[in-house]
């Protein structure tokens, strides 16, 4: 796991980011709610990428029967979120993080300029509950993450 990346039982920074249509989401709105998935990936269109959402999206009906929100947080635009949703199928929002701000707040921001690919389960209190990062040309098993879900 990246040594600059945010620990469990460490209190999840709240942020707004726009997503794939514009509209503002804030970690805070799910607080007392729902559980939140965050997927941070590296670039929307990438050949990790490609992969790595759509197994997310597979997943998406067992983290809502789980009582969790997926959100996937890259540094492009919404427009190319947009696209890349459309080209996916996705039922979950992508959130645009362009300034950088909020995967350097969560310790996922590489040298490059992206987010590294990681994984974090934030509870309904704003808890970090898992947290995992991947090698970045690595497709991520969310076995363990459903595993700490259910958990919860």
């Amino acid at each position: 796991m990246s040594e600059k990346a945010l620990k469990v039982r460490d209190i999840a920074p709240d942020f707004t980011l726009g997503d794939q249509d514009n509209n503002p989401v804030s970690l805070s709105d799910f607080r007392g709610k729902n559980h939140v998935v965050l997927a941070f990936y590296p670039l929307d269109f990438s050949p990790v990428c490609s992969l790595e959402l759509p197994k997310l999206q597979e997943n998406y009906g067992t983290f809502q029967r789980l009582e969790a929100d997926v959100l996937g947080i890259s540094v492009d635009s919404r427009w190319s979120h947009a696209a890349f949703v459309e080209k996916l199928r996705l039922s979950y929002r992508l959130l645009s993080d362009f300034d950088r701000k909020v995967s350097q707040a969560y310790g996922v921001l590489r040298n490059e300029g992206f987010a590294e690919r990681a994984l974090f389960l934030v509870d309904k209190e704003g808890v970090i509950r898992y947290v995992e990062v991947f090698d970045i040309g690595a497709v991520p098993d969310t076995t363990a993450l459903q595993k700490a879900l259910a958990e919860l």
